[in-house]
């Protein structure tokens, strides 16, 4: 049968399972977009195409499958690239399906071209520029088989106008796909196996580090069986969060430049780490010299690429993580690790005295109340995705995730802007789940415009706003390491209740801390989004901090509460 190259596009996606497509029409698209009401796909309109990405970002993240994206060329191309190279950072499987003028102007500087294969090259797992209508269909399948398998991330398939338009016989192709030089299902060798088996029964004080590749791999059973036989605690990357219960004896919480410090000193005092999908990034490990000096490293990765990068591991075992360790449980007994837990359990004391929880009412709304209690209003069972900055640390530290991809948030790019597009996402993966976005005021302004994306689609999605009237870590950044020269950091906003309202949507403000629970249970009975504008404290800090490049135990530590009553009466 014949079928235009446009209804070859729509086609292969039904036959991929897609049911959500986050895109912007435009001229070299447009082909692509009139076949598209022939289609039983839901197209959601986004008002930026860096939204659409991110939006298709979040739904992968949140469990739908393979996100879909959609732009023509030249700047709807471009604006995605921000969501492209978040996507690549964080391992996200999306495609991103884009037009491109008539091959004939290819290379011509033709009308919104640009060579978006070139430009995307360093940030895609892979991509593709399409000129024959007869390579769509095959293309497109590619693109999701390696956008899906092995480390996952962003394929990108830039299709030339012509090709949309012209005609071709098309059946439907179901032979396996075989790409010559792709190995997405390695093994690890049994040799190192049994090595690695014998490094973890001889460790006396062994610790986790669980990252987003047990999420990804879906190895959350194993790595709790895994924590469980051998007694060994489990610290989690930003990333890593929701993939072992926040209740469990053995999470020990974050580590890294923002995470506990009893997590930061025992990783400095192991003599095992077993690293599951993480990658040893900066963030994580602090000054690579003098990280975890007396650990013996076993390392299990799905991306060769990552093994000795940033820090050299005695054992690496390469492939998927969930089967790895389904085949490593067999090899290992029960251990008692009872005194390096209890020697854990008395670091966490310190920490404990310096919570901002812990200092009596000053009438001050700090932004850790608000998280708090947001944990505590929601049951924990809300599906946050936060933003980039002070605020994403403090969720990351006082809401406690129970379930898997109950957590979303831009990791190793730090993509401001994220979380309102991506919570879009995720919304329309998980329509019964509630949906949070936490955003600073600055990350929130940049895709701000996505509440009318979320007031077209009738979406309830909810919107906290940490507002503090400052790129709040950069400020901090200022305060600890520039002398307190607050350069173009105080921000003035936009009336962000006025703001929803001016959408149709419902816009709360909260000042004080006795407002919360009013505010979040409005939030969750009101049908379609609300936006809550937390007025918090204004010069509050993300503690403890590494600074970048310290030695990991190098933490600078939130003041004891005397000094933080004082500090508070003074202003």
């Amino acid at each position: 049968m014949k079928r235009t190259g446009a209804q070859i596009i729509w086609e292969s996606l039904v036959r991929e399972g897609v049911k959500y497509v986050f895109g912007y029409p435009g001229g070299a698209i447009l082909p692509a977009y009139d076949a598209m009401l022939d289609y039983p796909i839901h197209h959601v309109l986004v008002r930026h195409e860096q939204g659409g990405t991110h939006m298709a970002d979040g739904y992968a993240r949140a469990g739908g499958g393979v996100g879909v994206a959609m732009a023509t060329s030249g700047p709807g191309a471009t604006n995605m690239i921000t969501g492209i190279a978040t996507a690549q950072m964080d391992s996200s499987p999306i495609v991103c399906i884009t037009g491109q003028v008539p091959s004939k102007l290819v290379g011509y500087d033709a009308f919104q071209e640009t060579d978006v294969t070139g430009i995307t090259l360093p940030i895609t797992k892979h991509n593709y520029l399409v000129t024959d209508v007869r390579d769509i269909q095959h293309t497109i399948r590619e693109a999701f088989y390696i956008a899906r398998t092995g480390r996952p991330g962003p394929v990108l398939v830039d299709i030339t106008k012509d090709a949309q338009q012209a005609s071709a016989d098309f059946e439907p192709d179901t032979s396996p796909i075989r790409l010559p030089g792709y190995r997405p299902d390695l093994r690890p060798l049994t040799a190192d196996m049994h090595t690695a088996a014998e490094l973890i029964r001889e460790a006396e004080r062994p610790l986790i580090l669980a990252g987003h590749g047990v999420l990804m791999s879906g190895a959350m059973r194993e790595l709790r069986e895994f924590a469980e036989r051998t007694r060994t605690p489990v610290a989690m990357t930003l990333l890593g969060i929701g993939c072992l219960p926040a209740s469990h004896p053995l999470n020990l919480g974050m580590m890294g430049m923002h995470g506990e410090a009893w997590v930061n000193n025992a990783i400095q005092q192991a003599d095992l780490l077993l690293a599951f999908g993480m990658r040893f990034d900066d963030r994580v490990t602090g000054n690579t010299k003098t990280y975890a000096p007396n650990a013996k490293k076993i390392h299990i990765e799905i991306d060769p690429s990552e093994v000795n990068k940033n820090v050299k591991v005695d054992v690496a075992l390469i492939g998927d993580l969930r089967e790895t360790l389904g085949q490593l449980l067999p090899h290992l007994g029960h251990c008692d690790h009872s005194e390096w837990l209890e020697y854990i359990d008395e670091m966490k004391g310190d920490t404990a005295v310096r919570d901002i929880q812990s200092l009596p009412d000053s009438g001050h709304l700090y932004a850790a109340h608000v998280i708090n209690d947001l944990w505590r209003f929601t049951r924990g069972e809300a599906l946050v995705v936060t933003d980039v900055g002070q605020h994403q640390m403090w969720e990351a530290q006082y809401y406690k995730h129970e379930t898997p991809h109950s957590h979303i948030t831009s990791g190793g790019l730090g993509t401001m802007g994220f979380a309102l597009p991506a919570a879009i996402g995720a919304k329309f993966a998980r329509p019964e789940a509630e949906v949070w976005a936490v955003a600073g005021d600055g990350g929130f302004q940049m895709t701000a415009a996505e509440l009318a994306t979320a007031a077209q689609e009738n979406l309830k999605v909810n919107v906290a706003i940490i507002n503090n009237g400052y790129l709040g870590m950069v400020r901090q950044w200022q305060e600890f390491f520039y002398e307190r020269r607050y350069a173009a950091t105080p921000m003035r906003s936009p009336d962000f209740v006025k703001l929803a309202e001016a959408h149709g949507l419902t816009g709360i403000r909260v000042t004080e801390r006795s407002q919360i629970e009013a505010a979040v249970r409005q939030a969750e009975d009101t049908q379609g989004t609300v936006v809550i504008d937390f007025r918090v404290e204004q010069e509050d800090s993300v503690y403890p901090m590494v600074p970048a490049g310290a030695d990991l135990h190098a933490m600078i530590r939130r003041p004891k509460p005397s000094v933080l009553a004082e500090t508070a009466a003074d202003r």
